[in-house]
């Protein structure tokens, strides 16, 4: 067994590769993509790897490859009509009908494979409440793509700084889902928009985790409605949320308040949930704790699902950090890379 973490950044992609389970002896190479900045990853559903990237000059596109070495660029990738501006691909989600791509202008494209072509999705990118929709400080991105666990009909959007959607014909039609959540920018004729979800996990048991900008949530009603969890954080303010598919552990990183945007006293702290939300453990062994002041953006968080999961972390100054132990512990020193975007674990 192997695992191959890549790290998307501003100037291009990074390969870090372990062939041995204990997750100790690690090989970092790069850039791939030198000097692009590179948005998302994935692995689909035919073993295909797939990145997004980004250019001033090119625009967003996709490269797909079968062994994390070649690459070749798709040729038919998203695009909207003319009206409307795609710059960048946020995420890239595999389901069982294929795969998703979630972009900014915010809305979703759908493949059956990543080489496509790949279609717009008009239910969710031409909902009524589309008039209504503002950027958040990233821009108007749709950034999170999930499917329930059992049903692939039942699938969620989070969308900055609108909310979460759901879907339960898949992907047909939308309806927002943000009861509970206090709006970000209140609308006069869409009250159920203006909501800022900043990341989104859904456990293999249903239950759906919401970190937003006024706060942490949680939902057991596939998100008809949604209550905080803040308990023993020093902050409900943060970007990235991670599920361990195994055990069912949710990973935050808070940071000091919409205003300040930084860990709180300098120190740098995973913050790991056993019971669902209902209280909070700190995770800093091995992380910086003096004059460390580095973000982690929505993107820049990942489990591996292995026993004990694997919890990997890139900031946006450039540094990489992983745990093998579930957070318990953690281990970096991996050189200065540029600012970190995404983070994707592959098991091979």
């Amino acid at each position: 067994m192997g695992i191959a973490v890549l790290i998307g950044t501003e100037k291009g992609a990074f390969l870090l590769r372990t062939k041995e389970a204990g997750r100790t002896d690690w090989q970092l190479s790069g850039p791939i993509f030198k000097g692009w900045k590179v948005t998302a990853a994935a692995r689909a559903r035919n073993e295909q790897f797939i990145v997004a990237t980004a250019s001033h000059v090119y625009g967003p596109m996709l490269h797909v490859s079968g062994d994390l070495d070649r690459w070749d660029t798709v040729e038919d990738g998203p695009r909207y009509e003319p009206g409307r501006k795609l710059d960048q691909i946020w995420t890239l989600v595999p389901v069982s009908g294929g795969i998703y791509a979630g972009v900014s202008e915010a809305g979703l494209f759908h493949a059956t494979s990543p080489v496509g072509p790949w279609s717009p999705v008009s239910g969710l990118n031409d909902h009524p409440s589309r008039s209504a929709w503002q950027p958040g400080l990233g821009g108007l991105c749709a950034h999170v793509v999930l499917e329930h666990p059992d049903n692939p009909r039942q699938l969620w959007c989070g969308i900055s700084a609108v909310g979460v959607f759901r879907s339960d014909d898949g992907g047909q039609t939308w309806h927002s889902r943000n009861n509970g959540i206090p709006r970000a920018i209140p609308d006069r004729d869409f009250p159920n928009v203006g909501t800022c979800v900043h990341g989104l996990a859904v456990s293999r048991n249903g239950i759906l985790y919401r970190q937003d900008h006024l706060g942490l949530f949680r939902s057991d009603d596939l998100a008809d409605s949604w209550y905080k969890i803040e308990n023993g954080l020093p902050s409900g303010f943060g970007f990235p949320i991670q599920v361990d598919p195994q055990s069912g552990a949710v990973f935050v990183y808070p940071l000091q308040s919409d205003e300040y945007r930084l860990p709180a006293d300098g120190a740098m702290a995973v913050y790991r949930s056993g019971n669902g939300g209902k209280n909070w453990v700190r995770l800093a062994r091995g992380l910086p704790q003096r004059q460390a002041w580095a973000s982690v953006l929505r993107g820049a968080m990942d489990v591996d699902g292995l026993n004990p999961c694997g919890v990997y972390l890139g900031t946006t100054n450039g540094t990489l950090h992983l745990s093998a132990d579930g957070g318990d512990t953690w281990q970096g020193g991996f050189g200065l890379l540029p600012r970190i975007l995404c983070i994707k674990a592959f098991v091979l």
